[in-house]
C-alpha cells in the first residue's frame, strides 16, 4: 500500500488506536504521536495505546494522547513494528484481533497486518509517517515535534549510514515549522545521568574483539545493572557505541532481560562486509542490513559464542591470528 493509499484509508475511519513497539524507542513513539495529532486534527478519535516499557525521555512525545481504560478501536494501526514478537503482552490481543494497517521501514516486515505501507529504503519509519500526515493535512509544530524526534533518534542524529537525502529533506521540512530542535537533540543526544556514563565506562572497558579486530562485543547482565542501579532509560540506545571503535565494523549487544535471555542488537558498517538482518535472521529476529536484533537464550559464553559464530559466518573465516 502506497503512501496516499494508506491516507485515503485513514480518511475513512474513526475510533482509532496506534500501537508502538515492545521496549518503545523514539521512532515508535514520535511516529504514533505525529500520527495521533494528525488525525485528531481531522476530527478523528484516536489515540496510543499505553505501552508500558516507554521511558521517561520518550513518554513525554506520548503522553497527551494515551488511550484510556476501555477504549475499544474500530481500527488499529501498528507504528514501525516488523514482526509479532515485537508487541508487548498488553497489545497482543490486536495482534489476535487484526492489526488493520502497518505502517513500517524494516526489510524484515512479516506482513502480519490486513494492509501494510512499507518502505523499506526509509531511515526512520518518521519519514513515512511524515508523508502520511502530509496527505492527511498540514504538518503542525505539533506533528512535527515527535517526527523531528523520530526521525533523529533513528539515524543517531543524522551519523548512521542509512542517513539519505529524503531524511535530511523531511528534517528540513519539520524544522521550517519552527519547532524547538534544540531541547530535542540536548535530550536524547546531549545529556546523559551519572548512570549512564558509569555503564558505558563498563561497556567499553570489558569490550571483547574478534575476527582480527573487525568484531566486538558488549554485555549487560541483569548483575551489572543492579550493580549501577541504572534504568531502563540509562540502558537506552547503546549500541550506538558499538562500532565507535576504529576498525570495527560489526558490533554486538548483549543484554539480559531475565535470567538467560538476552537482546542482541547488531550493528554494521556500511561496507556491507556482514548483513545484520541476516545474521539476526539465524536467531529469529531481524530488521536492517546494519541495524538489526534477536533474542537467544543460554549463558553469556554460550549466547556471545553463537552470535560470534554467525557474524564469522556471514562475514567472513577468522584467520589463525585471531585465535578461532
Amino acid at each position: 500500500m502506497t503512501v496516499q493509499q494508506a491516507a485515503a484509508l485513514l480518511k475513512g475511519q474513526d475510533r482509532i488506536l496506534i500501537l508502538t513497539h515492545r521496549r518503545p524507542d523514539g521512532d515508535t513513539v514520535g511516529c504514533a504521536a505525529a500520527l495521533c495529532a494528525a488525525l485528531r486534527q481531522l476530527g478523528k478519535t484516536a489515540y496510543i495505546h499505553p505501552n508500558p516499557d516507554v521511558t521517561r525521555i520518550n513518554a513525554v512525545y506520548a503522553q497527551p494522547y494515551w488511550a484510556p481504560e476501555g477504549f475499544a478501536p474500530d481500527f488499529v494501526v501498528s507504528v514501525d513494528i516488523a514482526a509479532r514478537q515485537l508487541f508487548y503482552p498488553a497489545a497482543e490481543t490486536y495482534l489476535q484481533r487484526g492489526v488493520d494497517l502497518a505502517v513500517d521501514h524494516h526489510p524484515s516486515q512479516e506482513f502480519f497486518a490486513k494492509e501494510t505501507c512499507l518502505e523499506a529504503d526509509r531511515a526512520a519509519c518518521g519519514e513515512i509517517v511524515y508523508a502520511i500526515c502530509r496527505e492527511l493535512g498540514e504538518i503542525t509544530q505539533e506533528i512535527a515535534l515527535p517526527l523531528y524526534a523520530a526521525i533523529a533518534t533513528d539515524t543517531g542524529c543524522f551519523v548512521y549510514a542509512n542517513t539519505t537525502a529524503n531524511t535530511h529533506a523531511v528534517a528540513a521540512a519539520l524544522l521550517e515549522t519552527g519547532i524547538d530542535y534544540f531541547s530535542v537533540n540536548k535530550r536524547h543526544f546531549r545529556t546523559k545521568s551519572p548512570r549512564r556514563l558509569a555503564l558505558e565506562a563498563e561497556l567499553i572497558s570489558h569490550m571483547e574483539y574478534f575476527d582480527q579486530g573487525r568484531g566486538a562485543v558488549m554485555s549487560i547482565p541483569l548483575s551489572l545493572m543492579e550493580r549501577l542501579g541504572a534504568t531502563e532509560e540509562d540502558a537506552e540506545d547503546l549500541s550506538s557505541l558499538l562500532t565507535v571503535a576504529e576498525g570495527v565494523d560489526c558490533g554486538a549487544l548483549l543484554r539480559e532481560l531475565r535470567p538467560g535471555e538476552w537482546k542482541l542488537s547488531l550493528r554494521t558498517g556500511a561496507n556491507g562486509r556482514v548483513n545484520a538482518s541476516q545474521v539476526c535472521r539465524r536467531f529469529g529476529g531481524g530488521g536492517h542490513a546494519m541495524a538489526a536484533g534477536a533474542t537467544l537464550q543460554g549463558s553469556l559464553e554460550e549466547v556471545k559464542r553463537a552470535v560470534m559464530d554467525a557474524a564469522l559466518a556471514a562475514g567472513g573465516k577468522p584467520s589463525a591470528a585471531d585465535g578461532g
